[in-house]
């Protein structure tokens, strides 16, 4: 029941339309935007901020420029001008704790917002985030970090976003800061920030299942966020900036600490990765970043999780093709049908197109599970069913029949079937 009430809810306002909600995580000077055009038009750089400021925290920052030599007008430029959205998690680096104080932390944030910020003259960067998981500040340290760095961004460029590092309820992990450290500093937040991934257990496996297995806290976690926003910060989006699901090719390593890590076949991170974005849709988050982009065929945790492999695309690269290609004017409306553990339908509707809808099936399952289901009355014409493909090309159209009552005779799998609807 838990996980109904929560894929259901829709507290903070319009959805976002598909194509502004399917992010990716990048690589600075590694990304390559025209490959990557295809899936996503929303991404998430980690910029380091000892980049900007050399080896200390005290040092002004010198823009454009990076002092290792990062042209960021030109390399952000360039993004900008393909169409890109960009969120920035400045990380903290080498830099270390006791290196900040309220004034530098303050000075870097007002010179990253004047430079990159909306307002600019040549407007770059659409929100930062202070810091993506700082395990080396305690609490109190990135407390002091954000409240100082948030208020040099508000001074330098109020229109820059300003989002928290991974955030949790309570101490999860010492990745993610527990939230409660940011109280009393709400008004300085514009987006809360989770990361989220489904470990069925931690080390030595890091074994991930299906988004929608009722046992893992992948889901439940992102709500927990969701309604600490809705007590603390209502109104304010919820992004999850980090998930995802490793497949590689080669066999494990024999010795160290990734010897017996699980990874998941090319398909599985296909089917897993479209329907985690389809299921956040259906909750009240405002973005999903996939981590990674590019992988280069790492058999250990987070190393080969890219969508593709040495640039190369992966099943997962056309899977998020064709979602994007088929969603990405349409925004998610309602949940049709959900029945765990047997199957699930998302309605998505046409935000150019009103009349317009596309059905998202499938069965919400980690086992090759297949099904014969009949799907209510769609109350309008079905113009094409296609199912999730794995490869370049056009996607095979799937056969269904209509009853006299009007259901949907259809055969689902763990790949989702997407049915073009028409009112």
């Amino acid at each position: 029941m838990v996980i109904l009430a929560f894929l259901l809810s829709i507290a903070s306002g319009q959805k976002p339309a598909m194509r502004d909600f399917i992010g990716l995580n990048v690589h600075t000077v590694q990304f390559k935007p025209i490959l990557y055009k295809p899936v996503t038009s929303v991404v998430r750089d980690y910029h380091g901020i000892d980049w900007d400021l050399g080896d200390s925290s005290s040092n002004p920052a010198t823009f454009p420029m990076s002092r290792n030599g990062v042209n960021w007008l030109t390399l952000y430029g360039e993004w900008v001008v393909r169409g890109y959205k960009i969120d920035v998690t400045a990380q903290f680096g080498g830099l270390k704790a006791d290196t900040w104080n309220p004034s530098n932390a303050s000075a870097y944030g007002e010179s990253f917002a004047r430079y990159f910020g909306p307002s600019g003259d040549q407007p770059l960067v659409e929100s930062v985030e202070i810091g993506n998981e700082p395990a080396d500040f305690n609490e109190t340290q990135y407390r002091m970090m954000f409240e100082n760095m948030a208020k040099g961004i508000r001074k330098g460029d109020p229109k820059l976003k300003i989002a928290t590092c991974a955030v949790a309820l309570g101490k999860q992990d010492k990745y993610s800061k527990d939230v409660a450290c940011l109280a009393g500093l709400e008004s300085l937040i514009d987006v809360v920030n989770v990361h989220v991934y489904p470990f069925v257990e931690g080390w030595p496996t890091w074994r991930r299942s299906y988004p929608e297995d009722p046992k893992i806290n992948y889901l439940k976690q992102a709500e927990q966020m969701i309604q600490w926003r809705n007590e603390h910060a209502p109104g304010k989006p919820v992004w999850i900036t980090e998930f995802g699901y490793d497949s590689t090719t080669k066999p494990n390593k024999t010795t160290g600490d990734f010897a017996k890590w699980m990874g998941n076949t090319d398909e599985q991170q296909a089917k897993y990765i479209v329907r985690s974005y389809l299921v956040f849709s259906g909750m009240d988050i405002g973005r999903a970043y996939l981590y990674w982009f590019n992988d280069t065929d790492d058999p250990q945790l987070h190393g080969s999780s890219g969508l593709t492999r040495n640039y190369k695309p992966k099943p997962s690269f056309y899977a998020v093709a064709h979602l994007r290609k088929t969603l990405a004017d349409y925004r998610f409306d309602k949940a049709i049908v959900q029945k765990p553990g047997e199957v699930y339908v998302y309605q998505y509707q046409s935000v150019s197109q009103p009349g317009d809808f596309i059905w998202a099936a499938w069965s919400p399952t980690g086992s090759d599970r297949t099904a014969n289901v009949a799907l209510p009355n769609p109350k309008g014409k079905v113009l094409r069913a296609e199912l999730m493909p794995l490869t370049d090309g056009p996607a095979e159209q799937i056969p269904y029949a209509l009853g006299p009552g009007g259901q949907i005779s259809l055969k689902i799998g763990e790949k989702p079937t997407y049915l073009w609807l028409r009112r």
